[in-house]
């Protein structure tokens, strides 16, 4: 630890954490009201389009025709391509209710609405992740990875016994904040790896770590001392959730999950409620046990008659796809690439039915 932090107060890190994320937030709002106008506006045009193409029976040529009148008006503006318009025609089709357009999608920057009309098809998934998106603050490559990695079914799907253990509303947002699985294909390690080893490529990959774990978590340490009854014992990783204001317990396991894990940790909460956490300040600590692999059934059972409030879920050092499959995803730079160089993918049909003459 720099010397600089040496004599700063304990929750000094946590407080800057929190600071951090809300400049960025601040930065990201500033940027999205100089986009309300440009977005809402690329919205009225592909609806005007749209009603032009199926009332008066305009051709898909018209666009060209309009991408050539429009970029010699506005010379300065590249927004008017044939390209951007065919996504502003596709924008308006997929998002037809003005009020959500106003509500929602507005509020994201342009881009990160061609990258959901790209990669999700169907409204109500396209829906979830927009107001994600808004929620969260993502950039337009954390979007891709979110969507690619199914951060919608994976959220709020650990097993856990919050209900029981923590009150209204907390319960609930501490079940949203896990997931299951998480995926760790970040770290680049496959097969049987030792715990000791996936603990510390997680702290050298902090910030991708972060992002995988989600909005409020904030890095406390590694392997931090706690001593009880003259006995030392270490955590594996301990966070605080600036949302819950509680620690977060992380324990990793490389093999399936058994019963003791959990009693282990109940003592691990109980020992940082008594030596680190503040009553006044903080919520009840949460344990969240990562393993290898799980079976519902006996995390349910062991977890009934838990007192603290713990949750399970899997871990993953590869998505779970098919091989092939996994090589032809694109990255975030072939996602730019595509966005800047190629067209917004046209079903034929649509296109034919657009232009019965073409």
């Amino acid at each position: 630890m720099p010397a600089l932090y040496a004599h700063s107060p304990p929750d000094y890190r946590v407080f800057l954490e929190d600071l951090k994320a809300r400049v960025r937030a601040a930065q990201l709002r500033a940027v999205l009201s100089v986009n309300r106008e440009l977005v809402l506006l690329y919205w009225s045009i592909g609806r005007d389009i749209l009603a032009r193409q199926n009332a008066a029976g305009w051709g898909a040529k018209v666009i060209e025709l309009l991408a050539k009148d429009l970029s010699r008006a506005f010379p300065s503006l590249r927004g008017f391509s044939v390209r951007n318009l065919k996504y502003m025609r596709a924008f308006a089709r997929a998002w037809p209710d003005e009020t959500i357009v106003q509500q929602l999608a507005a509020q994201l920057p342009w881009f990160h609405n061609c990258v959901l009309l790209d990669k999700v098809k169907t409204p109500d998934e396209r829906l979830a992740y927009a107001a994600a998106a808004v929620e969260h603050g993502w950039s337009r490559g954390i979007l891709v990875i979110q969507i690619e990695s199914g951060y919608l079914k994976r959220r709020g799907a650990a097993i856990h016994n919050f209900p029981a253990t923590l009150p209204p509303p907390q319960s609930d947002l501490a079940a949203q904040a896990l997931k299951d699985p998480y995926v760790f294909d970040f770290l680049e390690l496959t097969g049987d790896i030792a715990e000791r080893r996936l603990e510390r490529s997680l702290v050298e990959h902090i910030r991708s770590f972060l992002l995988e774990l989600g909005v409020g978590f904030a890095f406390v340490g590694h392997q931090v001392h706690l001593e009880v009854a003259g006995k030392d014992f270490y955590l594996d990783m301990l966070f605080y959730h600036t949302r819950l204001h509680s620690y977060i317990v992380v324990e990793l396991k490389a093999v399936a999950f058994e019963p003791e894990f959990a009693g282990k940790m109940q003592f691990y909460l109980s020992a940082v409620d008594d030596l680190i956490r503040i009553p006044e300040k903080d919520g009840p600590t949460i344990g969240l046990l990562l393993c290898k692999d799980k079976d519902r059934v006996l995390v349910e059972y062991t977890l009934r008659q838990s007192p603290r409030p713990i949750g399970v879920a899997n871990y993953q050092l590869t998505r779970a796809l098919p091989e092939e499959l996994a090589k032809n995803l694109p990255t975030v730079d072939a996602l730019e690439a595509e966005l800047s160089q190629t067209g917004l993918r046209i079903d034929n049909e649509a296109e034919s039915a657009d232009d019965p003459g073409a």
